[in-house]
């Protein structure tokens, strides 16, 4: 099963001290950079864009395709601004762990993509905005742009080709929001994180309004690989419209969870294998594909390939690749609730439809898990999500609703399950028919849903 693996940007993890500019050198880091800064800005974006990367962030846009619209000719009021790259590393997300763990270990991996990335798109100054709270992520970052700086990786004159380039590592203040690029921007410039309103676009006008590149860390890690290997071999991994490899982060009722990089269009059912099975005992109950925000999927979609145009068809998102899964112990009333508290904490109150109604959704939720409700709230419920929907300012509101109205279209009886627990006043917790002990890893031997 290991050989549907491919080891890229987690190939050196295991390697000691990985996080140092020893460690990574020693096993072929910044030759690809080198052979970058040889070569002329516009083939290093033609490359990227044969290789058909796509954005790892969430959205999937082709990256190389973002890098071009940058304005390059110096004839244009845009042309003649600095250009800027701004690195998306505010990962914080309920369920999404890759980004973090990759900075950890290989912070010079992620370094080495700033600076050809930064080339590419002729930009002398890059930024790395990182969530506040990671205060140790935070301190090996900057110790490894600390480390490129004495090493002439960067600063002035990079290898003798006289190019200059200058990075920032910058720490958010803890706002969720700010994984979204226009606030992250909000957020950079010193203001408070709240979504711009759009056009003008970042890459006509972002960051100290000049032409700016804003793109996820594991995307610009990747470019190292594919500016090494060449275009056609990240091409010949993934599908037909999702090219090259990702990690896939499995978390929750799992044997082993942890970070598994593999070829887009891998299926759930191939990853459960070499991640070693459900926990014994317990089966798959149902799973988020790309993150908390995403809609939930269930055993019946197995087999289908995680890829964009795979889990999209199946009526959910790649995202992050952030895998819960999540077997038959676990409450999805509970879950759910626990994740729109989130959102309605984390929503920055720009906008009406998010402000007042991922309050709403706790309420009517909290009712429903606490057994107080009825079966209308159900109906309730989905009309509150078709207010939010396409109707907020930027995607976390849109977020927001996924796992309710996937999770109702799933599990509509677990819902009903709570009225019915209360109506006969059985169990000990009044409204809800699940042990909640007996979805932790900790429960007792045997824990069932009873």
């Amino acid at each position: 099963m290991t050989d549907m693996l491919t080891p890229v940007l987690t190939d050196n993890w295991d390697q000691d001290r990985a996080w140092t500019l020893a460690a990574y050198e020693q096993q072929g880091g910044y030759v690809a950079m080198k052979k970058a800064l040889t070569m002329a800005p516009d083939d290093i974006i033609t490359a990227v864009k044969d290789s058909g990367l796509r954005g790892r962030g969430g959205a999937g846009f082709p990256t190389g395709m973002k890098w071009g619209f940058i304005p390059q000719d110096p004839a244009t009021p845009a042309g003649r601004k600095p250009k800027y790259l701004v690195v998306n590393a505010d990962e914080s997300e309920p369920g999404t762990c890759k980004d973090i763990p990759l900075m950890m270990a290989s912070p010079h991996t992620l370094l080495e993509g700033v600076i050809i990335s930064s080339f590419a798109i002729r930009a002398n100054h890059a930024f790395i905005y990182v969530r506040g709270e990671v205060l140790h992520v935070v301190r090996r970052l900057q110790r490894a742009v600390q480390e490129a700086y004495l090493a002439g990786l960067l600063g002035k004159d990079i290898n003798g080709t006289g190019y200059d380039l200058d990075v920032v590592v910058h720490a958010g203040a803890g706002a969720y929001i700010c994984g979204e690029e226009t606030a992250l921007l909000e957020g950079l410039e010193g203001r408070r994180g709240q979504p711009r309103l759009r056009p003008p676009f970042p890459a006509v006008a972002g960051l100290y309004a000049s032409p700016t590149v804003i793109n996820n860390v594991e995307s610009i890690a990747s470019v190292p690989s594919i500016i090494g290997n060449g275009a056609g071999w990240f091409a010949s991994m993934g599908t037909e419209k999702s090219k090259g490899y990702g990690i896939f982060s499995l978390s929750g009722h799992i044997t082993r969870p942890g970070q598994y990089e593999a070829p887009l269009g891998i299926t759930l059912r191939q990853l459960i294998d070499l991640a070693g099975g459900m926990r014994e005992g317990h089966e798959l109950k149902f799973w988020t594909p790309g993150g908390s925000s995403t809609p939930l999927l269930t055993a019946e979609h197995l087999d289908i390939p995680l890829d964009f145009e795979g889990v999209g068809a199946a009526g959910s998102m790649l995202g992050t690749r952030a895998i819960q899964l999540f077997d038959e112990t676990t409450c999805v009333v509970r879950a759910v609730l626990r994740w729109t508290e989130f959102y309605k904490h984390e929503s920055c109150g720009k906008c009406t439809p998010c402000r007042e109604g991922t309050w709403w959704l706790v309420q009517t939720l909290a009712r429903l898990e606490n057994g107080q409700g009825s079966e209308g709230d159900l109906d309730l419920l989905l009309d509150q999500c078709d207010n939010i929907l396409g109707r907020s300012f930027c995607a976390l509101g849109d977020g927001a609703t996924s796992p309710i109205s996937s999770s109702i279209k799933y599990f509509r009886d677990d819902y009903l399950a709570h009225l019915d627990q209360k109506a006969r006043g059985a169990g000990d917790r009044p409204g809800c028919p699940f042990d909640p002990a007996a979805s932790t890893h900790f429960s007792r031997a045997g824990a069932t849903a009873s």
